[in-house]
């Protein structure tokens, strides 16, 4: 019990000005409460104020939470947003003192993850993903988280994480919720590293169907290892700088008196969020190897196919060269026998006794020579 006020009132949870009239004439004129009101249906997803870990009230809008954090000053709002428009960011950032640059990001997704602080508020930007079983890939997800002295705001863009689940864990543990908003920081984080988890599982089920595929010479291939290496150079983005900004919250321990207990648990989010920084480098370096293979094995098959063209065209060859040679073996009499066919009335040999031997004769030299010949080439 000592040690609850000194967490208390460290930046993460500081006392609440003592003027109160001063800021409820900015909040509380009628005016500027509605416009937060138009949107609220569609984009703020639940909006609860908790006190010492237990939750008191849950506002149906903005303008309700507002009040409801200034009547309970010792309180905490945990409000949750999706896709949240402009209005709302802005009713937002007045509210609670929230840097332009840190609103103007958390605007539009498609940022890189980070960790910034504006004073005694933390802007943290994550990205979460999770595995879609039936394509075969991942869903990537933005998340970003303003943190306070007295209030959460997460800015979800995309379908992870689940931070409802992070509600009613944090709510089921009231001893860790009273810890203030860098616990609940924590749940988060914890979810958003928890949720690479079946991520690297699924990836690792298709690196070894790919690798299944490559020997049996699937030609799908080369485009499936392109896609999940992409896939593998989006995780590495929204992992690699988990790690520094865990390292970097956990340097501040001293600094901003961060509980005994959550120094633990950020801990071992960090060597979480390492070890998958680890795998997830360890794909990459997996894929690469496999399309280095996949280039190899199908270089060696083209080898072979052109091998056994060459293989063929030299048999079609050896083939031609057999049915040439014995074509001009059997030219040779059939010129002869056309040249003596000749039903000329002067011809030398007709008349002569030895004429027909002759003529036979002269076919069998010129067959017998052209077959020496071509034996002689390989051609027969």
């Amino acid at each position: 019990m000592p040690d609850r006020p000194r967490s208390r009132k460290s930046v993460w949870r500081r006392s609440p000005p003592p003027p109160e009239p001063p800021r409820s004439h900015p909040r509380t004129p009628a005016p500027q409460e509605p416009p937060p009101e138009t949107g609220e249906v569609a984009s703020v997803v639940q909006a609860v104020l908790y006190r010492d870990g237990v939750r008191v009230h849950a506002p149906a809008t903005l303008a309700e939470t507002y009040r409801a954090l200034r009547e309970q000053p010792a309180g905490m709002a945990w409000i949750g947003l999706a896709r949240p428009t402009e209005a709302e960011l802005h009713s937002l950032a007045a509210e609670f003192d929230l840097h332009p640059l840190a609103v103007e990001d958390a605007k539009e997704a498609h940022q890189r993850p980070k960790l910034e602080r504006y004073g005694d508020t933390l802007f943290v930007v994550l990205r979460a993903a999770r595995y879609l079983d039936a394509p075969e890939e991942i869903d990537f997800g933005e998340l970003h988280v303003f943190v306070g002295p007295d209030f959460v705001i997460t800015v979800r863009h995309g379908a992870a994480p689940d931070l409802s689940a992070v509600r009613r864990r944090m709510e089921e543990s009231p001893d860790l919720l009273k810890l203030g908003p860098e616990a609940v920081l924590y749940a988060i984080l914890d979810a958003v590293v928890d949720g690479y988890v079946p991520v690297v599982s699924g990836v690792q089920n298709d690196i070894d169907e790919i690798e299944t595929e490559v020997f049996r010479g699937d030609p799908a291939v080369s485009r499936r290892i392109y896609e999940l290496s992409r896939e593998m150079v989006e995780f590495q983005r929204a992992t690699r700088p988990l790690v520094g900004m865990l390292h970097g919250l956990m340097a501040g321990f001293s600094k901003y008196g961060t509980d005994e207990e959550l120094q633990r648990y950020l801990r071992d989010v960090a060597d979480h969020v390492t070890h998958t920084s680890e795998r997830v480098d360890g794909f990459r370096q997996a894929l690469t190897e496999i399309l280095t293979v996949n280039a190899t094995l199908v270089t060696q098959q083209q080898n072979a196919e052109m091998r056994a063209l060459a293989e063929a065209g030299f048999e079609q060859n050896e083939e031609i060269k057999k049915i040439s040679s014995w074509a001009a073996i059997l030219f040779a009499p059939t010129l002869v026998g056309t040249i003596y066919g000749m039903n000329f009335e002067h011809m030398p040999e007709l008349n002569w006794t030895f004429g027909y031997p002759f003529a036979i004769g002269l076919m069998g030299v010129v067959c017998v020579s052209l077959y020496l010949i071509f034996k002689r080439r390989d051609w027969l």
